[in-house]
């Protein structure tokens, strides 16, 4: 059972459905587990993976950021999937839909682990995620929030079709100034996948 929320309303329905699993030719995405958070919290301690995501984290707060993600899958149905690379089992980083409480839009983020840089793995993994928001959630667009300095993220949204639509400061508690927002419509992103234009 899980409660899918109306980002709107922020109203619950409480659901059976089973957990999603997303599968592309590289990565397994799927709601977080206690067996990840090893990586995660190796992840939020180096300081070139997390620049652009609020820095570096002690592993006692990034086990609250770890429990926040895996809690927001019970309170409202969705949250950042795990991804893990097929070929090795492990957990390379989070992607998926984030909608913190004052939140400027249904985003879909992503954040992979400095070694595996370099791959394609934020956009391979950000399509099927945004793909999902898109089907099953519902949603109408998909926001990215960008840091404005962070040059390969926003590589991925374009790669990904989005449009920087404007510069405004993210809510408390994330401590950057300011940041880009990146969007695209559900119609904009069927239109483009029919076209066959992959990312």
């Amino acid at each position: 059972m899980v409660a899918l929320v109306d980002s709107e309303s922020r109203q619950s329905t409480i659901v059976s459905m089973e957990v999603p699993v997303l599968e592309t030719p590289r990565l397994i995405l799927r709601p977080t587990r206690a067996e990840d958070f090893d990586n995660w919290a190796s992840m939020m301690a180096d300081p070139q993976s997390v620049e652009y995501v609020g820095g570096v984290q002690s592993r006692p707060l990034a086990w609250r950021g770890f429990v926040a993600v895996a809690g927001a899958w019970m309170v409202y149905g969705h949250s950042m999937f795990s991804v893990i690379e097929k070929e090795t089992g492990l957990w390379v980083g989070r992607v998926g839909p984030w909608i913190p409480d004052g939140w400027p839009g249904n985003e879909v983020g992503w954040a992979i682990m400095r070694e595996r840089w370099r791959r394609g793995y934020a956009v391979e993994a950000a399509t099927a995620a945004i793909d999902w928001a898109f089907e099953t959630l519902g949603w109408d667009e998909v926001l990215h929030t960008i840091n404005p300095r962070n040059l390969a993220s926003k590589a991925v949204a374009r790669r990904l079709g989005a449009r920087m639509t404007g510069v405004a400061p993210l809510p408390e508690p994330m401590p950057q100034p300011e940041a880009e927002f990146w969007r695209q419509t559900r119609e904009e992103w069927r239109a483009r996948r029919s076209a066959g234009r992959s990312a």
